[in-house]
């Protein structure tokens, strides 16, 4: 992957192991600020293994080798709120809200690592997520568990956004989603890029991911077997065969 821009993440030879089972083979990726890269396949392929292993959220009983670095530090050994407070969200698939909490207050929790040490302006980033999300503003005084599952999405990148990070994963953001709120779930990650947020994201939906995407990576079965700008796999005939099927003919 070539890019002028400077690298926030790099992950090299990462394999991950559930006894003797290994569920990643030798994975490498890189994302540079300001981008986005995204991670297609198959349910099953390992996708949401790796952000867990890159985050350091994986269970005590995975098993893991190879090199992860964010900014140039390597992440070895470093606990996951030491990720975060290096800058690294996780937005995970089942999204982890508080349901009985007010909009407002999740999002007043993102921020407080910022909070606790001891930065003043810790909700500073609270208009920039009404901003992008301003069904979330209008719904500020509801609890999480009312909202819809494209707001709770939205919910949760804004919870992550709080804690103004350098790289945010999304892992299956579009899970579950009517086709009309994952439109618009995709056009608000396009529109994470005018932040300077670095995005990994992984996700099954590969049309909407590589729409997305400036460059992109295709796991399957816990080895990357195509990399490449987005547009470009988007064009790839095994991409088109295995992905997006005869609606790339027709779109």
């Amino acid at each position: 992957m070539s890019t002028s821009n400077p690298t926030i993440l790099e992950v090299t030879d990462l394999h991950v192991g559930y006894g003797k089972v290994e569920a990643l083979h030798g994975a490498n990726l890189k994302v540079g600020a300001g981008q986005i890269v995204t991670v297609i396949g198959p349910n099953g392929a390992g996708k949401s293994t790796m952000l867990n292993a890159i985050a350091g959220a994986l269970p005590t009983s995975g098993v893991t080798r190879g090199k992860v670095t964010m900014l140039g530090h390597d992440l070895a050994g470093v606990a996951i709120e030491a990720r975060v407070a290096r800058g690294m969200c996780l937005v995970p698939e089942r999204r982890e809200l508080f349901a009985s909490m007010s909009v407002e207050d999740n999002l007043l929790l993102g921020s407080y690592r910022r909070y606790k040490a001891g930065e003043d302006d810790y909700a500073d980033q609270m208009p920039v997520v009404f901003d992008l999300f301003p069904r979330l503003k209008e719904r500020r005084r509801q609890q999480a568990g009312t909202l819809s599952g494209g707001e709770r999405q939205m919910l949760a990148v804004g919870r992550a956004l709080m804690a103004k990070p350098q790289l945010l994963m999304l892992d299956e953001p579009s899970l579950g989603l009517a086709p009309l709120i994952v439109r618009e779930i995709f056009h608000i990650i396009m529109r994470l890029k005018q932040t300077g947020v670095a995005v990994l994201l992984v996700e099954q939906n590969a049309r909407a991911a590589l729409q997305a995407a400036d460059y992109a990576y295709v796991l399957e079965t816990g080895d990357m077997t195509l990399e490449g700008p987005a547009a470009e796999l988007a064009n790839d005939p095994k991409v088109i065969e295995t992905y997006l099927g005869l609606a790339k003919k027709t779109a």
